[in-house]
């Protein structure tokens, strides 16, 4: 695998407190964008769900932050779950916001703004609780057979599982 495909791959498993993390600072520019209503918020929206579904936190901004500052110096905790569905939940963070850019863009900026407020209460879920709604889908879409558990053996198999560790997880 060349450079570019180790730089294109997603993290398995992840900090859990890195991606609530992650989370946390998506709802800040997502309510940003709300209350901007414009295009360009949206698309830094959309770029940032974009380079974390191609890399994790490897290319993304808010990525970085979570990983290298606010996990290791603020938060200092590990628990590390299965990146597969992580994966799938920023998948639908862009397609929510990729829809609010195409519709902000073609002048429904209240629609954009109500598709943009279903991303935030899903970043809160799991910023706050720890609750992702995404990866809670994922989950349903595995035991019903359309994602194949060869995805994410983890998911599906409690003692494959990796501990808690002390160390923040995919720098």
């Amino acid at each position: 695998m060349g450079s570019l495909g180790i730089v294109l791959t997603f993290p398995n498993p992840v900090n859990d407190y890195a991606a609530r993390s992650t989370a946390g600072l998506v709802v800040v520019l997502a309510v940003v964008a709300i209350v901007v209503n414009d295009p360009i918020v949206y698309a830094l929206l959309a770029i940032g769900f974009a380079l974390r579904v191609a890399s994790g936190p490897k290319l993304s901004p808010f990525g970085q932050l979570s990983v290298r500052v606010i996990v290791p110096h603020l938060i200092k905790k590990t628990k590390l779950v299965p990146g597969p569905p992580k994966r799938f939940a920023q998948t639908i963070g862009l397609v929510f916001s990729g829809s609010a850019l195409v519709l902000s863009l073609l002048g429904f900026g209240l629609a954009a703004q109500i598709v943009t407020g279903l991303l935030v209460v899903a970043a809160l879920l799991e910023s706050v609780f720890g609750f992702c709604l995404g990866c809670t889908i994922f989950g349903f879409l595995q035991r019903a057979g359309v994602i194949p558990e060869s995805v994410c053996e983890a998911c599906n198999n409690i003692s494959l599982r990796t501990p808690s560790a002390g160390n923040p997880v995919s720098r």
